[in-house]
């Protein structure tokens, strides 16, 4: 019997591909039979991401671009159109994180960084992703990176957990309005995961890692491809009838 991948001829757009969780889930789609659109700021590192994906027989296009722009969205967005003809399915996976602050000492710039990344970047996709799903009648998935922090206290600073609670809200509003039109949304509650992101917060609070692992009942932090691997579920048919979930990728985190 011939066996197809589990994303077998989608097009996927994937935010936030030039490391960690977005290279990971960059690299598994193709793997999976997706043509993959991907972006982030960091061009050099994007190209490679594609070359790559392209050398082990995948398909790649990459776009370098930040999603806290919306027209640097839309020309990703564009570009999948162009290139593959659609769009079937999005990973809005970009993210920005900082840990160790109380909020009276949290820079207003850090609050406004948080959110531009965490929150208007996943609304900047949101906005240019529907309205080609929604033009070419097929329906779509679509999935978006929350956290443990877009539901409890974390260690992250407030303004970082705003934005990831603001995610999730952002998610259940949107799979409420375009579930009739066979578009799905869902989020990924992410627990601490071995990303470039996580090096970044521990070098500046090595005394976070300690609770960020205590706080998983695996008692560890994930690799980038295990969220990677609930991302690809969530977009592909074998969860036909999941939406406005989010979904915990968090070891065990949420559950006590």
């Amino acid at each position: 019997m011939t066996r197809s991948g589990l994303l077998e001829d989608r097009v996927v757009m994937v935010t936030g591909a030039s490391s960690g969780i977005g290279a990971a889930a960059a690299r598994l789609f193709a793997a999976e039979g997706a043509a993959v659109v991907l972006t982030a700021r960091r061009a050099e590192l994007l190209d490679a991401l594609a070359k790559d994906i392209a050398g082990a027989g995948g398909r790649a296009t990459a776009v370098p671009g930040d999603v806290t722009r919306a027209g640097d969205v839309a020309q990703v967005v564009a570009a999948a159109v162009d290139t593959y003809g659609r769009l079937d399915g999005a990973f809005n996976n970009a993210g920005w994180a900082t840990a160790g602050t109380p909020i009276h000492e949290t820079d207003d710039a850090v609050f406004d960084q948080a959110v531009d990344v965490n929150l208007r970047g996943v609304w900047n996709c949101l906005k240019q992703q529907i309205p080609v799903m929604l033009e070419s009648g097929a329906g779509g998935a679509i999935v978006n990176t929350s956290s443990v922090a877009g539901v409890m206290a974390t260690g992250a600073t407030a303004p970082y957990i705003a934005a990831k609670h603001a995610v999730i809200g952002l998610t259940r509003a949107a799979a409420e309005e375009y579930g009739r039109h066979g578009i799905r949304v869902n989020s990924l509650v992410v627990g601490s995961t071995l990303t470039e992101m996580m090096e970044g917060v521990l070098g500046g609070t090595p005394s976070l890692e300690t609770a960020f692992t205590s706080r998983s009942v695996q008692k560890r932090m994930a690799q980038p491809v295990e969220v990677a691997q609930a991302a690809a579920w969530l977009l592909s048919d074998r969860a036909s009838f999941v939406t406005g979930v989010p979904m915990p990728v968090d070891g065990g985190w949420t559950t006590v």
